[in-house]
């Protein structure tokens, strides 16, 4: 639009006046020139004086804004936005002002005459009139469509993202390379990796408690060779060796059949597997394993203290299988993803130990080089096991205790405190409370550490863990030396039974290694056996064999012991206490077959 001129009326007499009239008319020429020339422009086109009134605009934003040229003229600009929006724009024009150079891709909502609002984008540059600043030009496009289209995806994406979340199968989905694009949180539980520590890398560069297993299905997968339908997995998470998956996999592939990436759908079934196993009774956690009544109570203990940020005091003779119960709290709880860090308190002088513990700093004493950290701050956010706790001096009861109490700690050579995010577990085989009364303990720290107190059975009271506890060592010992033996004759068994096991569950394990190594047959016998174990005649325990213990015989009891002896009927009939007449008794009243 033309801005409005004086006409000034030629006299031909008067030179001047001529030369006027025709600047005036080639002006107005130029000015019409203009005004058509931003009228074509398909985006609207706006200037505004200092003051924020509209001065000049074209067609395409008459249109825009739906009203008249009349009523746009010097119109200000907050006529077309709201009053959080005022403040914004007046910000944005004056900051162009300022420093002189254009803003793009600006984004603003304005509303029509008719009160509809609607979206523009454009870019705000200054106005000069020699040199001088006298106001803003811009262009601007209607954006409301592609606004409402993003709005409506930001939605619709929000809404698959909140159904992605609540979802309890765990979901990968992975590119055409292997990398990983998105994960929910389900992944988390299942995999034991973080999901914000994954994206963006392929499955073997992830780094956790996960085994990987589900590799090959989704190498399958990536490769558009085949989809997995309720394929069951074995983890191999290290924390969880027990735990099982169903995975489903689907390779995505674009309109021309070439592989976009895949997704790998998990579902945990562990505990649906161990239905059946929890009726019979529970023979593991995370490493322990036992079937005992001593065992049962154990593992109903560590279950409530998993996640507890209480200490606590493992007791019990050496070789029970101290550090596995501190591991088991470890990774059964909430901390299971942060270190675990043990320390054997015997094997150190007092200086080193408080070296070891607690770090030093450069100088501190002959030999510290430079500065070293402890194993308290190794474990920040974990868990630190202290071995034979009952062997530390009294200087390092004391800063133990205040480490307990105050949760900080000092470097040796150091004055400045650390605070410390730790749960201490402590173990030992000596009775602390008889060093509490010779005074070789300090009392508080005794009942600090004993907040919490797990025994340890000694392996020669609970017996009927051996055939167990053999069975997990041969499938250990097999994988170890590649062999295939299959399991120990009724001679070690019963050998095993009567033995005393000072030792404990260490000397069963050592010991089998020993027959591992010297056995190449097929079966254990007593020759492979250590010469301490082999030549024991004391003979002071074995199996009950009384009559009751057939009559309280249930089926599962019986399937279980003729699933360990491979239905050899003699080990069966040995591991239940029973003789042979009344397992064979047992197995036609339960109608049991082999599989």
């Amino acid at each position: 639009m033309a801005d409005n001129q004086t006409t000034i009326p030629a006299n031909p007499a008067n030179p001047e006046c001529v030369d006027r009239a025709e600047t005036a008319a080639a002006l107005r020429e130029a000015q019409n020139q203009y005004q058509q020339l931003i009228d074509g422009l398909p985006d609207g086109y706006a200037e505004f004086n200092l003051e924020g009134n509209l001065i000049r605009f074209n067609e395409a934003l008459v249109a825009m804004c739906s009203r008249t040229k009349d009523e746009l003229m010097n119109l200000s600009y907050q006529a077309f936005v709201d009053r959080k929006t005022v403040s914004r724009v007046r910000h944005e024009y004056e900051g162009v002002c300022k420093i002189g150079l254009p803003r793009e891709g600006r984004v603003y909502e304005i509303i029509r005459k008719d009160g509809i609002k609607m979206f523009v984008e454009g870019s705000v540059t200054l106005k000069k009139v020699n040199g001088k600043v006298v106001g803003f030009r811009g262009f601007w496009r209607d954006i409301s469509e592609r606004k409402r289209t993003e709005q409506e995806l930001a939605k619709h994406r929000s809404r698959l993202e909140a159904i992605f979340a609540s979802v309890k199968e765990g979901i990968v989905a992975f590119d055409a390379d292997g990398r990983v694009i998105n994960a929910n949180r389900a992944v988390e539980a299942i995999c034991g990796v973080p999901v914000g520590t994954i994206v963006g890398k392929r499955l073997e560069q992830i780094q956790g408690l996960c085994g990987q297993a589900c590799r090959g299905v989704l190498q399958a997968a990536l490769s558009g060779e085949t989809s997995a339908k309720e394929c069951q997995i074995g983890c191999d998470r290290h924390d969880r060796p027990q735990q099982v998956v169903v995975v489903n996999t689907s390779p995505l592939m674009d309109e021309e059949g070439r592989s976009m990436g895949a997704v790998l759908v998990m579902r945990d079934i562990t505990e649906l597997l161990g239905l059946e196993k929890e009726l019979r009774g529970r023979y593991q956690f995370q490493n322990l394993i036992g079937k005992s009544k001593q065992m049962q109570a154990l593992y109903d203990l560590l279950d409530n203290l998993a996640n507890l940020e209480t200490t606590v005091l493992i007791t019990g003779e050496s070789g029970t299988g101290k550090e596995l119960v501190a591991r088991a709290l470890h990774y059964a709880g909430a901390r299971a993803h942060r270190p675990f860090i043990k320390v054997n308190c015997s094997a150190l002088t007092e200086s080193l130990l408080e070296s070891e513990l607690f770090g030093h700093v450069k100088g501190a004493f002959t030999g510290a080089i430079k500065d070293r950290q402890g194993r308290f701050q190794a474990a920040d956010g974990g868990t630190i096991l202290l071995d034979e706790i009952g062997d530390i001096s009294p200087i390092i009861q004391l800063k133990l205790l205040r480490v307990l109490q105050e949760k900080e700690f000092e470097r040796v050579g150091e004055s400045t405190s650390r605070k410390v995010d730790v749960r201490v577990i402590t173990s030992t085989n000596r009775d602390l409370r008889e060093k509490v009364k010779n005074g070789e303990f300090r009392e508080d720290l005794y009942y600090r550490l004993k907040v919490m107190d797990i025994f340890l059975p000694a392996l020669r009271d609970r017996l009927e863990d051996i055939p167990l506890l053999g069975q997990h060592f041969c499938r250990l010992f097999r994988e170890r030396f590649k062999k295939e033996i299959e399991g120990l004759s009724t001679e070690v068994l019963n050998r095993f039974m009567n033995y005393a096991w000072p030792g404990n569950v260490r000397e069963l394990e050592h010991g089998l290694e020993h027959a591992f190594a010297l056995c190449n047959g097929k079966t254990i016998e007593l020759e492979h056996l250590p010469k301490e174990i082999r030549e024991f005649t004391g003979a002071k325990h074995g199996p009950a064999r009384s009559g009751p213990r057939g009559k309280q015989l249930a089926a599962h009891e019986l399937r279980q012991a003729l699933e360990a002896s491979r239905w050899n009927k003699r080990k069966a009939a040995f591991l239940l206490g029973i003789d042979r007449s009344t397992l064979y008794r047992k197995i036609n009243q339960y109608r049991l077959l082999e599989d």
